[in-house]
């Protein structure tokens, strides 16, 4: 995240939708007494990263399965240390949360989470069956001190890390390097994802690549690498790009390549997907690519808590959450990659108007080795093959954050401050410009299905 929610972190825009959303279940929250909760499932989850409809159609499945009333209280969070410490220290008694990996990791670590039983009765097992083996994978490696993540975590999105970059001024040769942070050419026109995990891990892998390539390291344990040495290359290569750099965004960049008032955009590979569509909408041709020297992969996914109230709700929350008519809705609606992996999600992401085909076998299974499907959504295996996964930098993670402070600096432009304002006007007017525009998409998405 989002969230790499993410992070995301996140990755996401819908504000007007946001505040109505808090309001309601703050609303909802403070009429809710200790005796309810046994029919009311909280939900703790990234900003704009669902289909909100289908949480009311949750509660009306939720009674067709068990015969009982639940009513979903819907809480939003922007970054994970955040959703972490309401946790940890407050003990919260949210259901169902949505972390990023390496928060998975932590939350395993310090015995914060429950195991997920998956016996559901006569209601299908939509999560043993429907999530992608290359996300199980993924969640094997996840370091839980000997706990198996997918015992306790269930995924739900996932993604990479790569820049998104304006046709017109960038060659996909130059987009094709991390090094294309150091180019004069696009001074003040790069934006860098405000997000120090997602930057700090391609960028050392980028200084490490000559290492990786002689066989002395892994691109996993480069992941793991948070050694003073490392910081100190990373926070060097970000400090020379920072002279080139016109802000560090935690929504905004996307915005501002649609505008063409940027030329390149570190950031997730869901927030690539929303700005190339918006952008095309307005003649703006953008496109998206994962350095050759490597990158992270980030996913997202549901855990049950370990105070959690309604943990029978919070089960079937997340096997509903793997349907594949649901996770189709998502995706459609945030731009990000459902963890699931059903015949029903392959065929309805196939679009033959694409020229090239995609090797998307290490997620969908034999069969689609060569598919022609949006390859910024599901990279091809060879793209994937040059990623790695996140981790946890536990008692390093300190020594990180400060490297990240000084990159940016306490002090900020008056001209930044002015770029922010003007975009947060924008997003407020694009915030209901969007549902007008995803009906349309949604609409030439069918047409293109029919034909």
């Amino acid at each position: 995240m989002f969230a790499h929610a993410a992070q995301p972190v996140n990755r996401r825009i819908f504000r007007m939708k946001r505040l109505l959303t808090l309001f309601a279940a703050l609303v909802v929250a403070f009429g809710t007494t200790a005796a309810d909760r046994e029919h009311t499932l909280k939900i703790y989850n990234w900003a704009d990263y669902i289909d909100e409809d289908v949480l009311t159609e949750f509660q009306e499945w939720y009674k067709e399965q068990t015969g009982e009333e639940v009513e979903v209280i819907y809480q939003l969070f922007d970054i994970n240390e955040i959703m972490l410490a309401k946790i940890e220290r407050g003990k919260e008694d949210f259901d169902v949360v949505c972390p990023s990996e390496y928060i998975i990791e932590r939350m395993l670590r310090n015995d914060l989470l429950l195991p997920i039983d998956r016996d559901f009765g006569t209601t299908p097992n939509y999560i043993d069956s429907n999530i992608s083996p290359y996300i199980i994978d993924r969640f094997n490696m996840i370091d839980g001190s000997g706990k198996n993540a997918n015992d306790y975590a269930v995924g739900y999105m996932w993604g990479t890390t790569g820049l998104l970059y304006n046709t017109k001024y960038v060659t996909a040769e130059q987009a094709a390097s991390w090094s294309v942070l150091h180019n004069e050419q696009f001074r003040k026109k790069i934006f860098i994802k405000d997000a120090f995990r997602d930057v700090y891990g391609p960028i050392l892998v980028y200084l490490k690549r000559d290492a990786i390539d002689r066989g002395e390291v892994t691109m996993d344990e480069v992941m793991y690498d948070a050694s003073d040495e490392s910081i100190a290359l990373v926070e060097s290569f970000l400090k020379q790009a920072k002279q080139l750099v016109a802000g560090w965004e935690a929504d905004f960049g996307k915005e501002m390549m649609t505008k063409e008032k940027a030329y390149i955009n570190l950031t997730w590979s869901g927030d690539a997907v929303w700005a190339i569509e918006e952008a095309a909408d307005v003649g703006v041709t953008l496109d998206y690519y994962v350095p050759d020297e490597g990158s992270n992969v980030w996913f997202d996914g549901w855990v049950i808590p370990k105070y959690a109230k309604n943990i029978k709700a919070a089960r079937y929350f997340i096997n509903f959450m793997c349907r594949s008519d649901i996770a189709l809705r998502n995706m459609d609606a945030i731009g990000y990659v459902s963890a699931v992996a059903t015949p029903e999600v392959l065929e309805a992401k196939i679009d033959d108007s694409l020229e090239n085909s995609v090797d998307a076998s290490y997620f969908f299974g034999q069969g689609a080795e060569s598919v022609k499907i949006d390859a910024v959504q599901y990279p091809d295996r060879k793209v994937i093959e040059r990623c790695a996964m996140m981790h946890d930098s536990g008692e390093r993670t300190e020594q990180m954050l400060e490297m990240w402070a000084r990159v940016k600096g306490e002090v900020v432009k008056p001209w930044v401050l002015i770029v922010i304002g003007i975009t947060l006007l924008m997003m407020f007017i694009l915030g209901i410009r969007r549902k007008i525009i995803k009906h349309r998409r949604h609409a030439r998405r069918l047409h293109r299905r029919r034909k």
